[in-house]
């Protein structure tokens, strides 16, 4: 499955464009621009497993740098600090990567 499966290519589009500058990312904005927001628990899910590169069942810091490119080739790479503050808005339980429930828990409440 791809990601213009789930989302419009033109939300796609307007949310990683949203954010090209350094250090502007914002996934609460980035969520809500992409279409995720209103999207089914099960459709969000589904994003979850594309962004899941190494099907570990986690997204790993390694995988949320490359996040906007999850959604387009095109998306830049998270700088670190981006990076560590995305990690920190999704990993509820301190184990220093997002479950499935945790990444539905910060779609949704974005």
């Amino acid at each position: 499955m791809a990601m213009m499966d789930l989302l419009s290519a033109e939300e796609i589009k307007a949310a990683v464009g949203a954010f090209s500058a350094a250090e502007s990312f914002c996934h609460k904005k980035f969520f809500e621009i992409v279409g995720l927001k209103k999207k089914s628990p099960e459709d969000v899910k589904k994003v979850f497993h594309i962004l899941d590169k190494d099907r570990s069942g986690f997204i790993e810091e390694d995988e949320l740098k490359f996040v906007l490119q999850g959604f387009t080739p095109t998306g830049r790479v998270l700088s670190d600090k981006e990076t560590k503050t995305l990690l920190a808005a999704g990993d509820k339980d301190g184990d220093g990567k997002i479950g499935i429930d945790e990444f539905i828990t910060l779609v949704v409440e974005s």
